[in-house]
């Protein structure tokens, strides 16, 4: 078992898991059976900055906060996603994610908005030791946030979503049994190959949207214009 760096206090509700950050914001009982809109968070929430480690760098998305209060109204867990691989390539710790996060989440508060989970992963192939792994679980496209996700808030990941600028979100959607994922052009979105990457992740399974971003989420995703 190896030892993962930790970062000084931990936020409420927030631990690490395996060396991945968890962090539960709602009570289970709000939760539990629960679809849930799944986000990938820079590019898609917050305005990309690459490797995000200030606060003060901290911007909304237009759009963002209407679409997070959206699926507040209709008790929908909003659960951020993101791979962090600024931290396994050493750019920065979990005290300034922390300290990102922090503001990020006292944005959203301040517009009404509720986030109900954080997931991140810090593993990347190119990582430096204890973050090196050639192909971490958590790590997106692969599902396993997803489902640290539904084993402790009990979302039910069939009738969830998933917005993200990267055909990699798109695809660790697909890989965790969920509805369908919404690709949007924000963030990396628009790099070569994205939009077209995820639009192949497509089956009569699993629907692939697309739109420039994540504004358009109120009238694509089925998750939030059923009444």
């Amino acid at each position: 078992m190896k030892n993962f760096p930790q970062p000084k206090s931990f936020p409420t509700g927030a631990e690490l898991k395996d060396g991945v950050w968890a962090q539960v914001l709602s009570p289970k009982e709000t939760t539990n059976n629960r679809p849930a809109l799944f986000l990938d968070r820079d590019g898609v929430v917050c305005v990309e900055t690459n490797y995000m480690q200030n606060a003060e760098d901290v911007e909304l998305t237009p759009g963002a906060i209407d679409v997070i209060k959206s699926a507040n109204k209709k008790n929908i867990p909003v659960v951020l996603v993101t791979n962090q691989a600024g931290i396994g390539y050493g750019y920065f710790g979990w005290d300034e994610f922390a300290n990102v996060q922090a503001r990020l989440l006292d944005d959203i508060s301040s517009l009404d908005g509720v986030i109900d989970g954080v997931f991140a992963c810090p593993f990347h192939e190119k990582g430096i030791p204890p973050w090196d792994h050639p192909s971490h679980p958590a790590r997106k496209p692969n599902p396993g946030m997803l489902y640290m996700a539904r084993d402790l808030m009990g979302v039910n990941l069939s009738t969830s979503w998933i917005i993200g600028d990267r055909s990699s979100d798109i695809l660790a959607g697909k890989k965790a049994g969920i509805a369908g994922g919404l690709h949007v052009l924000s963030g990396h979105g628009s790099n070569p190959g994205e939009r077209e990457n995820a639009l192949l992740q497509s089956t009569n399974d699993f629907v692939v949207k697309s739109a420039a971003d994540i504004s358009f989420a109120d009238d694509l995703l089925p998750l939030l214009r059923e009444k």
